[in-house]
């Protein structure tokens, strides 16, 4: 009978060990503080847990057993399984690993949006007052907040927090609002029909982030680029430049004489005539003082603007870019370069092996010129897949080796000079352009003039840089065009590289998703109703029968 009683106690000392454990663990996650209490009852649980398996298997022999032999080795199993998962898990929590497989790599962030957020100099946060949490929205957020912990999200019910509602100006639900110290800014109303745009939080994100705004202006007068909606517009690149932060006015140097001195960048975006003299001198003038300016000149036209060319070193071929390569794969004509090619710039850096295209284009040539720095910044692909073509007039575009260049042509190229300001206790009349002046040239002085005076100070002598971005086609940044591919990418990197903001990112651009919907008529709709319905069933039966009626 003592043996009896002792077994049984040590049966029910056996199940306290199963009992304390859940105590501890009870205590710990109530509590959610893992102190010495709960821990005294998950290691007293756990010894005499131990302590009762011990005993047991030396009474009955268990371990000898085998079932017991089986048994073990199945648990071993299932915890080396459980073990493992646990590890991937941990890993894949820690190390995100994400394969985007759609066309448009609808999932992942564009490069522009990742290291705009990578490098916030201040915590961002998005407010979504919106009591529905869309599931593609969320993964776009989450998207961004992976990139920087300065970056946070938040749905908020306006119903529940009238008063966070009325603080930011909420209207209706679905409105999105990105705020940053105490700026806040809307940035769009998200409904059914309409999800969050990654393009339009990126360009706030940008905007409240970047207090500096920069003037462009676009010169007009000479047939250039319209910039409202139309035609042969420009109106997609302007509003691009709006969402980065610029403010953009029309320019008529004819009426003003001289470029406004609060100009960031000068755009001249497909003249069809050419400037006046006055026009080019303030533009040259322009530049001197330490000015960016974008030039975009199609072929067949003359823009008069060979004497400012001169002074950076570059001549515009009257040729036109021929490429063939583009034809066969993606259907463009051979009048349309298509560039995978970039230059190791900062416009271009991030491109990789991308696609841009240029409707009509003409090569440019690059003359090396002392104090100026030029970096090509598209390229054609070599010979026998592109040249530059002189018959214009033919329909036939073949290569004439007696008038013909051959590939690679260079469509595009970025220009640096620095520009030494003179000092202001001497007046100075402009100087006269040369053909290839150098900045370190020095003005003579005849001996019947007075001394110079004193040289200024180091302080008054601050040098600064100019910039020339010549591009030989102003077609692809025209609306329709100005979305596909690079092609925006290219305009936008330019101007913001022109303007000096270093702080700005300059990488590819969010892309809009493309609407692959299929919009069926009520006829069409009706026949596929009907054929879905009625005439496949009625083939698959008439199959069936056929067959039956051969085996009969």
């Amino acid at each position: 009978m003592k043996i009896v009683a002792k077994k049984k106690l040590w049966k029910y000392l056996f199940w306290l060990g199963p009992f304390l454990i859940a105590v501890g663990l009870t205590v710990g996650l109530v509590s959610e503080q893992w102190g010495l209490i709960p821990l005294a009852f998950l290691i007293t649980g756990i010894v005499i847990s131990g302590l009762g398996i011990i005993w047991q298997s030396y009474q009955t022999n268990w371990w000898n057993r085998r079932s017991t032999q089986a048994g073990t080795n199945a648990l071993v199993a299932t915890l080396a399984v459980l073990a493992i998962l646990g590890l991937i898990n941990f890993l894949g929590t820690r190390y995100h690993l994400r394969a985007d497989l759609t066309e448009a790599q609808l999932f992942t962030l564009a490069p522009q949006s990742r290291e705009l957020v990578r490098v916030l100099p201040q915590p961002v946060k998005v407010w979504v007052f919106d009591i529905n949490q869309n599931p593609q929205d969320r993964e776009l957020l989450e998207n961004y907040q992976r990139q920087s912990s300065k970056f946070k999200y938040e749905y908020i019910d306006p119903q529940a927090r009238p008063g966070l509602a009325e603080k930011f100006g909420v209207k209706d639900y679905g409105e999105v609002y990105l705020e940053s110290g105490d700026k806040r800014q809307l940035v769009q109303t998200v409904n059914e029909n309409e999800r969050l745009s990654e393009i339009r939080l990126t360009s706030r994100l940008q905007q409240l982030t970047n207090s500096t705004t920069a003037k462009v202006y676009l010169l007009q007068g000479h047939g250039e680029r319209q910039l409202s909606a139309g035609k042969g517009a420009i109106s997609q690149a302007v509003q691009g430049l709006g969402d980065k932060n610029f403010t953009t006015s029309p320019l008529n140097l004819g009426e003003t004489s001289k470029v406004p001195q609060d100009a960031a960048v000068v755009i001249v975006a497909g003249p069809k005539r050419g400037l006046f003299e006055g026009e080019v001198k303030a533009l040259q003038e322009y530049l001197n003082r330490g000015g960016n300016l974008l030039l975009m000149i199609d072929p067949n036209t003359d823009p008069k603007l060979n004497s400012l060319l001169q002074e950076w070193g570059v001549r515009l071929d009257n040729r036109l870019a021929v490429d063939v390569s583009g034809e066969s794969v993606v259907g463009l004509g051979p009048a349309t370069p298509l560039v995978t090619e970039y230059g190791q710039h900062p416009i271009t850096k991030d491109f990789g092996k991308g696609n841009s295209f240029y409707p009509i284009a003409r090569p440019l040539e690059i003359i090396s010129v002392p104090g100026v720095q030029a970096t090509p910044l598209l390229r054609t692909k070599p010979y026998p897949n592109s040249w530059a073509e002189s018959d214009l007039q033919s329909e036939k575009l073949e290569f004439n080796a007696d008038k013909d260049l051959k590939g690679p042509l260079t469509l595009g190229v970025a220009l640096t000079r620095k520009q030494t300001p003179k000092s202001t206790s001497t007046p100075q009349a402009a100087p006269t352009p040369s053909p290839l002046p150098s900045p370190t040239t020095q003005s003579k002085t005849s001996p019947t003039s007075p001394a110079p005076s004193a040289s200024p100070t180091p302080s008054s002598q601050t040098a600064t840089e100019s910039r020339l971005v010549v591009l030989g086609n102003s077609d692809f940044a025209t609306d329709g065009l100005f979305q596909q591919q690079l092609n925006g990418d290219v305009f936008l990197n330019s101007v913001t590289w022109l303007s000096q903001q270093d702080q700005q990112p300059l990488s590819i651009r969010p892309k809009e998703p493309k609407n692959r919907r299929i919009t069926l008529t009520n006829t069409q709709a009706n026949l596929l109703i009907l054929s879905s319905l009625l005439l496949l069933p009625l083939i698959g039966f008439a199959i069936a029968v056929i067959i039956w009626w051969k085996r009969r």
